[in-house]
């Protein structure tokens, strides 16, 4: 995606730690087509931005940790021309809400790999994930593995302590994930908000702000997902201690 730090991130600690390798932008239209041009491109490693994680979990010749359950991929390793997929969304998303304390429940707005990943890693942390999307053809997944999830038509409004946006509403135009009086009506009721898109105050967190919420945007999930996912990239050799201060270095500039 155009507007992605991710380049700023991992070249900072490519260079400063004096690794040779460049991380750059690829535009992929069609989803079916990474694996081919992955390999065109000579790539040894790639993240993936939506709406092709799915995609890159069915390009993948093996899917490793958390990813499996997830079935999403935004990080992907070359091993001797085998694609092994990761999800590092996850951990990364754990990483940033930290500081909003204990959490007993979390509303989910979107199904696309992102919420999968964010419901599978907040049930893992006892945290009860709900998911709430416009229409109901991509809850399959979700109802599948025993996550309450619900279309707009077939919502019941509820009390939630954390409200997430993973919707690309508020990116590139001046759309709310839900209907404002919906929006409003739980934004009563919550303990903290965050918003997936990083780098820019969304309708959804001006909406938040307005309700005198904590709130958080993408950012601190974008730098812990990126700490692992230079980690594998490096395969391993760079430990995340080393990585993280560098890669946070990034975000000063």
């Amino acid at each position: 995606m155009s507007h992605s730090r991710s380049p700023l991130m991992h070249n900072h600690v490519f260079k400063m730690l004096g690794v040779n390798s460049c991380y750059t932008r690829t535009h992929l239209c069609d989803g079916s087509k990474l694996r081919e041009i992955f390999f065109a491109k000579a790539l040894s490693g790639a993240n993936i931005t939506v709406p092709h994680k799915e995609a890159a979990f069915e390009a993948c010749d093996e899917i490793r940790g958390l990813a499996k359950e997830i079935g999403a991929v935004n990080t992907i390793v070359n091993e001797n021309r085998r694609l092994i997929g990761y999800n590092t969304d996850a951990d990364g998303f754990i990483a940033a809400i930290q500081s909003f304390g204990p959490l007993r429940n979390a509303l989910i707005l979107g199904a696309g790999g992102t919420a999968k990943a964010l419901a599978t890693v907040l049930r893992q942390n006892n945290i009860e994930p709900v998911i709430l999307n416009r229409s109901a053809n991509r809850l399959n997944h979700f109802i599948k593995n025993g996550f309450q999830a619900f279309s707009w038509d077939t919502f019941t409004p509820d009390s939630y302590d954390l409200i997430i946006n993973t919707t690309s509403a508020g990116l590139s135009d001046d759309c709310l994930p839900v209907d404002a009086s919906l929006l409003e009506h739980l934004l009563l009721s919550a303990r903290c908000a965050i918003d997936v898109i990083y780098g820019k105050e969304t309708p959804f967190l001006r909406e938040v702000k307005k309700a005198n919420l904590p709130f958080k945007d993408g950012s601190d999930m974008l730098l812990e997902q990126g700490i692992l996912a230079n980690y594998l990239f490096m395969h391993g050799l760079i430990s995340t201690d080393i990585i993280r201060p560098i890669m946070k270095e990034s975000f000063l500039y």
